[in-house]
Protein backbone atom coordinates (compact mmCIF):
# COMPACT_ATOMS: atom_id res chain seq x y z
CA UNK A 1 0.00 0.00 0.00
CA UNK A 2 1.68 3.35 -1.09
CA UNK A 3 0.84 6.16 0.18
CA UNK A 4 0.49 9.93 -1.83
CA UNK A 5 3.06 12.44 -2.04
CA UNK A 6 0.10 14.80 0.24
CA UNK A 7 -0.21 11.55 2.82
CA UNK A 8 3.88 11.54 2.99
CA UNK A 9 4.11 15.35 3.61
CA UNK A 10 1.95 14.55 6.22
CA UNK A 11 4.02 11.75 7.90
CA UNK A 12 6.92 13.82 7.86
CA UNK A 13 5.44 17.01 9.21
CA UNK A 14 3.80 14.97 12.12
CA UNK A 15 6.92 12.98 12.76
CA UNK A 16 9.02 16.51 13.29
CA UNK A 17 6.27 17.79 15.51
CA UNK A 18 6.89 14.45 17.77
CA UNK A 19 10.71 15.06 17.79
CA UNK A 20 10.66 18.33 18.39
CA UNK A 21 8.42 17.45 21.27
CA UNK A 22 10.75 15.14 23.01
CA UNK A 23 14.00 16.75 22.46
CA UNK A 24 12.73 19.89 23.80
CA UNK A 25 11.94 18.39 26.99
CA UNK A 26 15.38 15.43 26.80
CA UNK A 27 17.83 18.27 28.00
CA UNK A 28 15.96 19.07 31.30
CA UNK A 29 16.29 15.31 31.29
CA UNK A 30 19.88 14.76 30.78
CA UNK A 31 20.52 17.95 32.47
CA UNK A 32 18.85 18.43 35.38
CA UNK A 33 19.31 21.96 36.72
CA UNK A 34 20.10 22.70 40.05
CA UNK A 35 17.96 24.79 41.95
CA UNK A 36 19.50 27.79 41.07
CA UNK A 37 20.06 30.90 43.47
CA UNK A 38 19.81 33.78 42.72
CA UNK A 39 20.29 37.23 43.62
CA UNK A 40 17.60 39.25 44.47
CA UNK A 41 15.49 42.26 45.43
CA UNK A 42 14.73 42.07 49.08
CA UNK A 43 11.53 44.70 48.86
CA UNK A 44 9.34 44.54 45.68
CA UNK A 45 10.83 47.02 43.11
CA UNK A 46 9.67 50.87 43.35
CA UNK A 47 8.09 50.14 46.03
CA UNK A 48 7.27 53.09 48.08
CA UNK A 49 8.03 52.57 52.04
CA UNK A 50 5.55 53.52 54.77
CA UNK A 51 6.63 52.80 57.79
CA UNK A 52 9.50 50.07 58.72
CA UNK A 53 9.43 47.97 62.72
CA UNK A 54 11.45 46.31 64.68
CA UNK A 55 10.84 45.23 67.37
CA UNK A 56 10.18 48.26 69.84
CA UNK A 57 11.38 50.54 66.99
CA UNK A 58 8.98 52.52 64.08
CA UNK A 59 10.23 54.40 61.70
CA UNK A 60 7.62 56.00 59.56
CA UNK A 61 6.97 58.34 56.73
CA UNK A 62 5.36 61.50 57.84
CA UNK A 63 4.50 63.73 54.67
CA UNK A 64 7.84 63.87 53.39
CA UNK A 65 9.84 63.26 56.29
CA UNK A 66 10.94 60.19 58.34
CA UNK A 67 10.67 60.14 62.15
CA UNK A 68 11.23 57.31 64.58
CA UNK A 69 9.47 56.14 67.69
CA UNK A 70 11.89 54.08 69.62
CA UNK A 71 10.44 52.69 72.98
CA UNK A 72 13.25 50.78 73.58
CA UNK A 73 16.46 53.26 72.78
CA UNK A 74 17.19 55.35 75.75
CA UNK A 75 17.21 58.82 75.15
CA UNK A 76 21.14 59.35 75.97
CA UNK A 77 21.85 56.86 72.98
CA UNK A 78 22.74 57.87 69.81
CA UNK A 79 19.42 60.27 68.46
CA UNK A 80 18.45 59.91 64.46
CA UNK A 81 18.36 62.82 62.41
CA UNK A 82 16.28 62.20 59.36
CA UNK A 83 19.47 62.21 56.94
CA UNK A 84 20.29 58.85 59.04
CA UNK A 85 16.34 57.39 58.40
CA UNK A 86 16.31 58.40 55.07
CA UNK A 87 19.49 56.32 54.34
CA UNK A 88 18.24 53.38 56.76
CA UNK A 89 15.20 52.81 54.26
CA UNK A 90 16.79 53.52 51.00
CA UNK A 91 19.83 51.01 52.22
CA UNK A 92 16.57 48.43 52.47
CA UNK A 93 15.16 49.64 49.10
CA UNK A 94 18.64 49.20 47.09
CA UNK A 95 19.16 45.82 49.09
CA UNK A 96 20.07 42.83 46.83
CA UNK A 97 20.86 39.47 48.26
CA UNK A 98 21.47 36.09 47.61
CA UNK A 99 18.75 33.52 47.77
CA UNK A 100 20.61 30.22 49.37
CA UNK A 101 18.74 26.66 50.13
CA UNK A 102 16.32 26.18 52.84
CA UNK A 103 18.16 27.07 56.66
CA UNK A 104 16.68 24.67 59.51
CA UNK A 105 16.24 27.07 62.32
CA UNK A 106 14.02 26.76 64.74
CA UNK A 107 11.10 29.88 64.33
CA UNK A 108 12.00 31.14 68.06
CA UNK A 109 15.55 31.19 67.18
CA UNK A 110 15.28 34.49 65.36
CA UNK A 111 17.45 37.32 66.89
CA UNK A 112 14.99 39.98 65.48
CA UNK A 113 12.18 40.75 62.74
CA UNK A 114 11.75 44.11 60.88
CA UNK A 115 8.21 44.35 59.18
CA UNK A 116 7.77 46.86 56.11
CA UNK A 117 4.17 48.14 55.20
CA UNK A 118 4.33 49.65 51.54
CA UNK A 119 1.83 51.69 49.55
CA UNK A 120 -0.53 49.45 47.46
CA UNK A 121 0.24 46.49 50.12
CA UNK A 122 -2.80 45.25 51.86
CA UNK A 123 -0.42 42.91 53.99
CA UNK A 124 3.24 44.19 55.39
CA UNK A 125 6.41 42.35 54.73
CA UNK A 126 7.99 40.18 57.39
CA UNK A 127 11.55 39.31 57.78
CA UNK A 128 13.21 37.14 60.16
CA UNK A 129 16.55 37.89 61.14
CA UNK A 130 18.99 34.45 61.99
CA UNK A 131 22.45 34.28 62.76
CA UNK A 132 25.24 31.68 62.33
CA UNK A 133 28.87 31.66 63.07
CA UNK A 134 29.57 34.86 60.62
CA UNK A 135 26.70 34.63 58.73
CA UNK A 136 23.00 36.01 58.81
CA UNK A 137 19.88 34.99 56.99
CA UNK A 138 17.15 36.92 56.26
CA UNK A 139 13.88 34.56 55.85
CA UNK A 140 11.46 36.30 53.59
CA UNK A 141 7.99 34.81 55.57
CA UNK A 142 5.45 35.88 52.50
CA UNK A 143 8.31 34.48 49.67
CA UNK A 144 9.18 31.48 51.99
CA UNK A 145 12.78 32.60 50.60
CA UNK A 146 16.23 32.46 52.26
CA UNK A 147 18.46 35.27 52.06
CA UNK A 148 22.17 35.21 52.64
CA UNK A 149 23.91 38.72 53.97
CA UNK A 150 26.95 39.66 55.82
CA UNK A 151 27.94 40.76 59.05
CA UNK A 152 28.12 44.47 58.48
CA UNK A 153 25.09 44.67 56.26
CA UNK A 154 22.76 43.17 59.36
CA UNK A 155 24.51 45.28 61.56
CA UNK A 156 23.60 48.64 58.91
CA UNK A 157 20.30 47.17 58.40
CA UNK A 158 19.42 46.68 62.13
CA UNK A 159 21.23 49.00 63.40
CA UNK A 160 18.45 50.91 65.41
CA UNK A 161 18.35 48.22 67.60
CA UNK A 162 22.20 46.70 67.41
CA UNK A 163 21.70 42.87 67.16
Amino acid sequence: MGLSRKAWNNVVIFSMLIMIFFLNGLHHKLNPQQAEFERVMVLPEQSFVLAMAYPGVKIERIGTTWRIDNKLIEPAQDEYTEQDLVHIVQQWQSLELQTVAPQQFNPDSAISVVTFWLAGEELPLSYQLYRTQEVYFLFAKRQQQWLELSADTAKQLFKPIEI
